[in-house]
């Protein structure tokens, strides 16, 4: 045995039945070994044994029990469409006002899931740090950043920003952030946070694999991580005592995010809703989008590919999708419930997946990548809170103004979609104020100038006309 492995550490890795790892410590050169002891002692030895026994009593696939669930799915039961009258309008005025007085109180603050890569992208970076921008090519986290600062500026209030990285986007978001003076934010205001990993287990032998010689094969735990990872972080302690009670969650994919929607907000705290999620109409049966649907009675969401084709390709008596409302992603959640949450096991569970993992072959010293499922993955997702909520709204948003991921290299949900739609609803506002402008001609309107075609009026004339690149941002900035 290595001398650094502690008889503690060789007794939870003896329990959990991955001795192999302690005979590895005694091939690793001595220089290795330091850093190898310190990733064995960072994982939660116990809760891999339940998992692995959880993995071993399924006979099927973990989604089994999501498909059955799935089957039963009906549109969602707490839903607020998009106005159609005049009096829904004045209702959804209402709303806004309300939100709006619940930013001016300071208490709202934002959680943003940035653990993921833009591999798909083609662009060997955290996503975060991806160039939106169509003309000054500002980063993602650029963006957000400017959208936060124009909040902070109209409603008066700090509005704290949490950022939730993984092993794979943590270093280089803390420096990408630290370089750029954080875009702006306070550093009070800005936290970079960490989700957790878990190691990947060969399912013929369930022994947790290598990544490398010195390496263990690592996966982060999900974006329901972001549940235990702020409190472990101290996160929600401090913004339960600066008076945060509502937290706005999204994803850093999707640039159209509505950042603290004060009229998403109103309907929120007016449904004294625990969770509230923002929807889409989905395009069509084969989109890839998750559901907010209602399942005996409970709001859930169930991922494109839990839903079985059948039901998913039924329509309703006008012919439109019966389960229509695609999941963007975008959350609010009451604190005191997410804290609730935390202590409550049956709240978040983990979920089993069987996926290809490359690993490490300590006989042959090569990296193996098999061509089926050779592992067992574990996940959580911050959704499957929703059925636990006394109240889950689901609020419909305008698919154009508030959903514009950036997933995939080329085709739809791209960098070249997402621009393109930006660049249309931006030149719309400029029309409104009054401008002219071709559908070719590219525009970048910073969000620290507008979010709005009402904002932007204070900042263009009326009768201009823009033939050439048209960029705006802030004095000053």
């Amino acid at each position: 045995m290595s001398a650094l492995i502690s008889p503690y550490l060789a007794e939870q890795l003896t329990a959990a039945g991955q001795t192999h790892l302690i005979e590895h410590a005694r091939r690793l050169p001595v220089s290795a070994q330091t850093a190898w002891v310190k990733q064995l002692l960072e994982v939660d030895w116990e809760l891999v044994t339940q998992l692995i026994a959880t993995a071993e009593a399924s006979q099927q696939d973990s989604t089994e029990s999501v498909r059955e669930l799935a089957a039963r799915a009906q549109p969602p039961d707490h839903l607020v469409c998009l106005p159609q009258t005049e009096a829904d309008r004045q209702q959804w005025q209402a709303m806004r006002e309300r939100g709006e007085d619940w930013l001016r109180a300071g208490k709202v603050g934002v959680v943003v899931v940035a653990g993921g890569q833009g591999s798909r992208l083609g662009f060997d970076a955290p996503k975060g740090m991806f160039p939106f921008g169509t003309i000054t090519g500002k980063s993602l986290y650029q963006w957000f950043c400017e959208h936060l600062r124009a909040l902070r500026q109209r409603y008066g209030q700090p509005i704290p920003y949490a950022v939730m990285t993984s092993d794979a986007t943590h270093a280089d978001s803390a420096a990408f952030f630290a370089q750029h003076n954080h875009f702006g934010l306070p550093e009070s205001d800005l936290r970079l946070f960490q989700q957790g990993s878990l190691p990947a287990v060969d399912i013929a032998t369930r022994q947790v694999l290598l990544a490398g010689p010195d390496q263990l094969a690592l996966s982060p735990d999900g974006h329901g991580g972001m549940l235990i990872a702020l409190a472990r972080e101290n996160i929600l302690n401090d913004w339960r005592s600066r008076g945060i009670e509502t937290l706005f969650y999204h994803q850093v994919d999707n640039p159209a995010t509505p950042l603290c929607d004060p009229a998403f907000i109103g309907w929120h705290l007016d449904r004294q809703a625990d969770v509230s999620t923002k929807v889409v109409s989905k395009t069509s049966a084969q989109e890839k989008m998750g559901l907010a649907v209602s399942v005996d009675g409970l709001t859930r969401i169930i991922e494109y590919s839990d839903l079985p084709a059948d039901a998913a390709a039924q329509t309703d008596a006008q012919g439109g999708l019966r389960l229509w409302a695609g999941n963007t992603a975008i959350h609010l959640f009451q604190r005191e419930f997410l804290e609730h949450a935390l202590i409550d096991e049956h709240a978040m569970p983990f979920h089993i997946a069987r996926k290809v993992s490359p690993y490490w072959d300590c006989e042959s010293r090569q990296t193996v990548t098999p061509e089926t499922a050779n592992a067992f993955k574990f996940e959580r997702f911050i959704f499957d809170v929703l059925p636990w909520a006394k109240t889950a709204l689901v609020v419909e948003g305008r698919r154009a103004d508030e959903f514009l991921p950036i997933k995939n290299a080329d085709g739809p949900d791209s960098p070249q979609t997402a621009r393109a739609a930006m660049m249309a609803r931006q030149r719309c506002w400029l029309r409104d104020c009054g401008c002219t402008i071709g559908d070719d001609v590219p525009v970048e309107i910073s969000p620290l100038v507008a979010t709005s075609a009402a904002e932007l009026q204070n900042h263009v004339s009326p009768g201009m006309i823009i033939t050439e690149p048209f960029v705006l941002e802030a004095t000053g900035n």
